[in-house]
């Protein structure tokens, strides 16, 4: 009897999945363990083996195409076997994954099978022609960013290209093609944000009518190209944003033309503004409504000749000269990382209850043993560094520091991961360092250099940036003395490491200079209460007192 088998679930994030190349073919035998198909899940590219015996009777998504997770995959069953009612029984018992394709404007594999054999004069997809979209380039992403394209319209693209740089919550990374052909349409701008799963391009042959294309594949969800471009000018119209449109000259000043948007002309020209008197912000120096909108003529200055400056009437009359400015603003437009980063922290504050337990560390011990250390050939090592191993030495003693809250159960983490704040251009990402606790000092240095590095270049894979258990923030370096910080969650707490200042402090019964160091620990209150956070701060005074200890 045929087996009905569907887009499996390789990962615990994983909501669809792209079939990124097929190992068999429809017609081939199937032993049990074979490998049929290599399956790109939001984290990886992995081995799907069958459970089953017998002949690959259908394919349900082609190569290069992605569908949620139980969607219909493949048919195996005895050669000849009629497979027409599972095909129809398969797609009730999938009706909630059609539906939601057929929303998100997706044909099914079915349609798409008819599709790539049906004349493109028909008004359906033409054979060849491959719409790509959006990618989940992440575990936490839901839109994503181009910042680059590195193709442009009418180019030729081959299997493996780099198509664009796909800024996402975590990193920007490089997105290539599995396709070749002509790039016919791009659907995102660089600089504009989407959805996963929003059109991004279309590669096919040249020549392809695109808007056939675009009606097909949205199925009626989005207009076609032309369509979309009186939409977006209706709606640029309505909410009196500039006009697209190129540059208009206005009026000439010095025998050079002044460029001008038609929105800003109109709207000079209702207030009585000369465009002379206006400075562009635009490109090129084009005035735009903003311009028309902030303009301020300057206040005449009255100038007073020295007799009438002398004159104790002239004194009298003098008006106030008031300073003249121009109040002005500015918006950017957020980019993915702090949209997620604003989104994931508000999460954390609103949903897990924080409280705070702040200690002073003496850090004599530990200025010593660093010195040490890095008198060492080849070897430097931070007080973070010291900080990082010390808490994960905290965490062996203190499980339920280590743990997550999942509503009706607490997770207790076996491992120990520690994920590193680390600020970046346009935010900050959290690179984590796996089993810290097995880490010598030295590993944690050169991994924590080696993360941070290209964290601030973008280059972090998602891999890198999942998966910790506890969190370490340190502003101790911008000279910051004690702050607290917000739990990244699913931790259940963060420390938060201030800077060593010198201080008086007694010390055998005498006043002395010493170096401290105050650290915060955010804890969450529905897994770690008051008393077993201050126990793990005091495990980790000790450790932080008394470097020598880790070695224990």
């Amino acid at each position: 009897m045929a087996e009905i088998i569907n887009m499996p679930r390789l990962s615990d994030t994983m909501e669809e999945g792209t079939v990124a190349k097929w190992l068999k073919k429809v017609g081939d035998k199937i032993e049990e363990g074979d490998i049929l198909a290599e399956i790109e899940t939001d984290k990886a590219t992995m081995e799907f083996e069958s459970f089953h015996e017998g002949t690959l009777l259908h394919i349900g998504i082609a190569e290069g195409d992605g569908a949620p997770v139980d969607s219909l995959l493949a048919i195996i069953g005895e050669e000849g076997e009629d497979i027409s009612a599972l095909l129809d029984g398969g797609t009730q018992e999938s009706e909630a994954s059609e539906k939601a394709l057929e929303t998100s404007g997706s044909p099914s594999s079915q349609d798409m099978a008819k599709e790539s054999n049906a004349p493109a004069s028909s008004g359906e997809i033409p054979e060849g022609v491959e719409v790509v979209k959006m990618p989940r380039l992440s575990d936490t992403m839901e839109e994503g960013t181009v910042a680059t394209w590195l193709k442009k319209v009418g180019d030729d693209v081959e299997e493996g290209d780099i198509l664009a740089e796909i800024e996402t919550d975590k990193a920007t990374m490089e997105f290539e093609s599995f396709y070749s052909g002509t790039l016919l349409y791009i659907g995102i701008k660089e600089g504009e944000s989407a959805p996963v799963d929003d059109i991004l391009a279309i590669i096919g042959p040249q020549g392809t009518d695109v808007d056939t294309v675009l009606n097909q594949t949205t199925s009626g969800a989005q207009p076609d190209a032309s369509a979309r471009q009186e939409v977006e000018k209706s709606e640029s119209q309505s909410q009196e944003t500039d006009s697209a449109e190129s540059p208009t000259p206005a009026v000439t000043q010095d025998g050079q033309r002044i460029f001008v948007s038609p929105l800003a002309r109109k709207m000079a020209e209702e207030k009585g503004i000369d465009l002379k008197a206006v400075k562009g912000t635009g490109d090129q120096g084009r005035i735009v409504k903003r311009d028309i909108e902030n303009f301020s003529p300057e206040a005449a200055k009255t100038v007073a000749t020295p007799a009438e400056v002398s004159s104790p009437q002239a004194a009298a009359q003098q008006p106030v000269i008031l300073p003249v400015g121009e109040e002005g603003s500015e918006e950017t437009k957020n980019s993915q990382m702090r949209k997620v980063i604003a989104k994931r922290l508000s999460e954390s504050k609103f949903t897990a209850p924080h409280y705070y337990l702040t200690i002073e560390v003496d850090m004599a011990n530990a200025a010593k043993s660093r010195a040490h250390i890095n008198e060492l050939p080849d070897t430097k090592v931070s007080f973070n560094d010291l900080v990082v191993k010390a808490c994960a030495m905290a965490l062996q003693k203190h499980p339920q520091v280590n743990t997550s809250w999942n509503g009706d159960t607490t997770r207790y983490n076996k491992h120990i991961h520690v994920g590193v704040a680390v600020a970046v251009e346009d935010g900050l990402v959290v690179p984590v360092l796996k089993f810290a606790d097995q880490m010598s000092l030295t590993q944690i240095g050169a991994a924590v250099k080696d993360l941070a590095g290209r964290a601030r270049i973008k280059k972090l894979t998602p891999a890198e940036m999942e998966g910790s258990t506890f969190t370490v923030s340190n502003l101790g370096m911008f000279g910051i003395l004690e702050f607290t910080s917000i739990i990244n969650q699913p931790n259940s707490a963060i420390l938060s490491v201030g800077a060593i200042v010198e201080k008086p402090v007694v010390r055998n019964g005498e006043i002395v200079v010493g170096k401290t160091m105050k650290l915060t620990l955010a804890c969450d209150h529905r897994t770690v209460d008051g008393a077993t956070g201050a126990q793990f701060l005091q495990t980790l005074r000790v450790y932080m007192e008394n470097p020598v200890t880790m070695l224990a």
